[in-house]
């Protein structure tokens, strides 16, 4: 979106200075992300009131007449048409006229890739989006549609692309990535499949770092997990969502898996690649989530060899099954769980990264200097800091932990 801006004579600028046009790109994942949405058009017009500002993304999909009426906003553009975000912008300055750009979902059937560069040393690449799962507690397949993928082919050419300008390392991205190979075009047969596009890149690609952001634990195959324990370009890192530990409660937010299956993933990434890190989404509060269930989630993840925890609140969304089911847990209650868990996030971490001190590991360092440090991550995602030196920057370096 911001390259189509860029391509019609705009310059990006930050978030916080003033400028023309202000496009807030939003989530539903949660209750906060809806507030923050505000939260933001109020902030933006006081920094310049005659803005136009632009609301996309899944919130704008999902509930674009309530959006359009809160006060400051000029454009609510749905799923289908958010790669013409800078198109909507010219006709809205042409005409004067605010206006609803949105559809219904089953509509959206094309894959728009999508790439970030030049804000960070590593880029995030989308190669898959929307989802066919129907967990009780999501929104995503109604903001985001049937799942869809770029092709092999395409995801190579941008990844030559990015390649050419430098970029030393890619982190492949999508609402169910593992589902990659399907819905090309509105087909919804699958000719190629996510370890189909791994192979590839691997072999033919010539960037040297690429992470896999998150995949389904079902959808993980020890072909896969085996894959990238040999691989030079594939980085020893996985995020596997879990969101319980209890089997009743992954029954009653249809996930594909139980704990087993679960288990059996980390312990197959562990034996290949015991440096390896993993990092675990979780959700607190669930209905029916008693205190037995969240001991039991509690102590599974505390025996369990993972390496960073992504702690999520549930709250209420509409239009999801689980907004209807009995057991509500008490916000104030949901929020303890959070920090209970946050902080065996913090202590996993530490121990995971303890393990490695006194170890030579490559750290691709990012152009930022703070304090007179430089940041970097590790092969296997430890976050390390050194002094600043601009031979460093956007460099795979070997550092002693």
């Amino acid at each position: 979106m911001a390259r189509s801006f860029e391509e019609e004579g705009y310059t990006k600028t930050d978030f916080n200075q003033e400028a023309d046009v202000y496009v807030i790109n939003t989530c539903s994942v949660t209750e906060n992300a809806d507030k923050e949405c505000k939260q933001l058009i109020r902030r933006v017009k006081k920094q310049n009131p005659l803005s136009t500002v632009v609301i996309t993304g899944c919130y704008a999909q999902l509930q674009p007449e309530r959006i359009a009426e809160i006060s400051g906003v000029d454009l609510v553009i749905g799923a289908s048409e958010k790669f013409n975000v800078a198109k909507h912008v010219a006709e809205f300055k042409r005409t004067g006229e605010a206006k609803i750009c949105s559809c219904d979902i089953d509509d959206v059937q094309g894959f728009h890739s999508s790439f970030s560069l030049n804000d960070r040393t590593r880029t995030f690449l989308k190669v898959q989006d929307g989802c066919d799962y129907s967990c009780t507690f999501c929104t995503i397949p109604l903001a985001r549609g049937h799942s869809r993928s770029d092709t092999i082919q395409g995801v190579l050419d941008n990844v030559n692309e990015l390649a050419n300008t430098g970029v030393q390392e890619i982190v492949l991205t999508g609402v169910n990535l593992g589902d990659f190979g399907k819905g090309y075009n509105g087909a919804r047969n699958r000719e190629e499949s996510f370890f189909d596009l791994v192979k590839a890149l691997d072999e033919y690609s010539k960037v040297p770092r690429f992470r896999i952001s998150s995949i389904e634990p079902n959808l993980l195959t020890d072909e896969i997990i085996e894959f990238v324990a040999t691989s030079k370009r594939f980085m020893p890192h996985f995020h596997i969502p879990l969101q319980s530990g209890s089997n009743v409660l992954l029954g009653q937010m249809k996930r594909r898996y139980k704990r087993g299956l679960y288990t059996e993933r980390v312990e197959k990434i562990k034996s290949m690649m015991p440096h390896c890190c993993i990092g675990v989404d979780v959700i607190v509060g669930f209905p029916g989530e008693t205190d037995e269930e969240f001991q039991a989630t509690y102590e599974y993840l505390h025996q369990l060899d993972v390496s960073y925890l992504h702690v999520f609140t549930y709250s209420e969304r509409e239009n999801t099954p689980a907004i209807n089911m009995d057991g509500i847990v008490p916000t104030s209650l949901r929020k303890e769980r959070n920090a209970v868990l946050r902080n065996l996030s913090e202590k996993k971490m530490n121990y995971f990264t303890e393990q490695h001190l006194g170890q030579i590991r490559p750290v691709l360092f990012e152009h930022a200097e703070k304090n007179g440090l430089m940041e970097g991550y590790s092969d296997n995602y430890i976050r390390v800091s050194i002094p600043y030196d601009e031979n460093y920057i956007n460099s795979i370096i070997p550092i002693k932990l």
